[in-house]
């Protein structure tokens, strides 16, 4: 089972600031829209967002990989004048496949290393540790072209860590991955910040893999900021930190509604989801007493009662939808 990871220790210097950055394609397409950001290192988070929401672009934009409106430091270095120093310090796991015919996975890999500055005979060296790493020590002489979807995802991740950086960006990393390879890339990534002291940005559509090994997270919809914080504020939404929320089912009849009544009367928020749910938010500072308080003297009869939890499709969902709405 995977676990969410444990921070790397913070620095003085951010792992990103982003200014009002914008990027406008030829054709006209805005694919950013002016996204202020910044991101501490030592956060493992998650650049969520449905395909084409402008994850993959603000990842290039900060790498120095396109031109762009605005400003972009990453670990305090200019993405417009020192591009090349962020590559040195930088691994980037693109979501397309990106490797040269004929090449091997070691060779791949040496040549990624050689890249970012490492003598050849170090890079070789390095090349098969991150291979090994990545599970691929038994493939590594076999051409990377001939490789499996799952091979090559890994093979991306392993030529990503070839030169030891300080920051990870992973770009759809489990994309096109059947469940078990999913499971074992999940696992990979896991293990980073502590074996090989890194912190990771995680770029994806794929909601279960943020639920899961994710801390933070960003929406991105349409080239916009929608979101940043925790997993548990996502969750939250606008609902204020002081008010608890219960999922109740109460026992059909007229009780119900006087039950509601009641509820509504003392100050709760009240909504129904079927198929007989209630979802109910109680004031700042009450407990669930309140509930079993009311419910007696209405006559109705609770039959079920937990904490709710809304889950992270849903959060995202408003996220998005509010968007819409104000589209």
């Amino acid at each position: 089972m995977v676990q969410p990871m444990s921070p790397v220790p913070t620095t003085a210097v951010p792992a990103l600031v982003v200014d009002n950055l914008r990027k406008t394609y030829g054709n006209g397409v805005e694919a950013l829209k002016g996204i202020s950001l910044t991101v501490q290192q030592g956060d493992f988070f998650a650049l969520l967002g449905p395909n084409g929401a402008g994850k993959s672009t603000l990842l290039k934009c900060m790498l120095g990989l396109t031109p762009h409106e605005g400003e972009a430091h990453v670990l305090g270095l200019s993405s417009s004048t020192e591009s090349f120093r962020i590559r040195d310090r930088v691994g980037y796991m693109p979501e397309m496949d990106s490797y040269l015919a004929d090449l091997t996975a070691v060779e791949l890999c040496t040549y990624a290393g050689e890249l970012s500055g490492l003598p050849r005979n170090e890079a070789m060296q390095r090349a098969h540790a991150a291979l090994y790493y990545a599970g691929l020590e038994e493939k590594r002489y076999l051409k990377v072209e001939g490789y499996s979807t799952g091979m090559k995802q890994r093979v991306k991740l392993a030529q990503a860590l070839v030169h030891d950086p300080e920051l990870l960006f992973l770009d759809e990393p489990t994309n096109g991955l059947d469940p078990r390879a999913r499971e074992e890339m999940l696992e990979l990534i896991v293990e980073l910040p502590e074996r090989r002291g890194c912190s990771i940005i995680l770029s994806t559509h794929l909601l279960p893999d943020v639920d899961r090994i994710c801390d933070r997270v960003v929406i991105m919809h349409k080239g916009t900021l929608r979101f940043y914080g925790t997993i548990e504020e996502l969750r939250r939404g606008p609902v204020d930190a002081a008010a608890t929320v219960f999922d109740a089912e109460v026992k059909a009849g007229p009780e119900e509604a006087a039950f509601v009544a009641a509820l509504e009367r003392a100050g709760c928020k009240v909504e129904r989801e079927p198929p007989r749910k209630l979802v109910v938010t109680l004031p700042a500072g009450e407990e669930a007493a309140l509930l079993f308080r009311e419910a007696r003297a209405a006559g109705a009869q609770i039959r079920h009662l937990e904490p709710n939890q809304v889950s992270l499709e849903k959060a995202f969902l408003r996220v998005v939808d509010t968007d819409e709405a104000a589209a």
